[in-house]
């Protein structure tokens, strides 16, 4: 979940361990294992949107000088790294991409989704078909480029 919204795994990483010790620090008491996932879940997109806001992460410094990768070979493409689609959900807008993750990789019925973003069942179905059509056009786009083969 939070490398969905982070886009790399150092910030993912960063946020998932906040969200641990969130609850390490504040010990909760669950009524079952469904209402943990909540938990973890509201708490770690509440970290990650956080994260993303902070100031830090909006400035932009060099690499001192001489600190410079000599060899641009060594240098990786993170996109090269990153399945096609999981790229293409990540660059859906935040409501589209919560719903599409909850739902797909989760496995979060529509009126889970919908109570654990306040939202109704039919904002959430909404948006998962809202999110299909885009996702579909984002993968399309890509075959007419050299992108996908057809597939």
């Amino acid at each position: 979940m939070c490398y969905s919204f982070m886009g790399n795994a150092a910030d993912a990483e960063d946020a998932t361990q906040t969200t641990f010790m969130r609850l390490i620090d504040h010990p909760q008491e669950f009524a079952d294992e469904g209402h943990e996932r909540g938990w973890l879940i509201t708490v770690a997109s509440n970290i990650c949107r956080d994260m993303l806001k902070s100031a830090s992460r909006t400035q932009v410094t060099s690499m001192p000088e001489g600190m410079e990768v000599a060899d641009e070979s060594a240098q990786v493409d993170v996109d090269d790294d990153v399945d096609e689609t999981l790229a293409a959900v990540m660059r859906l807008p935040e409501k589209h991409k919560d719903v599409v993750y909850l739902h797909y990789y989760e496995g979060l019925k529509t009126d889970e989704i919908a109570r654990l973003t306040n939202a109704p069942p039919s904002t959430v179905r909404n948006r998962l078909r809202d999110a299909r059509a885009m996702l579909k056009e984002m993968l399309d786009g890509r075959a007419g480029k050299g992108g996908r083969d057809g597939r």
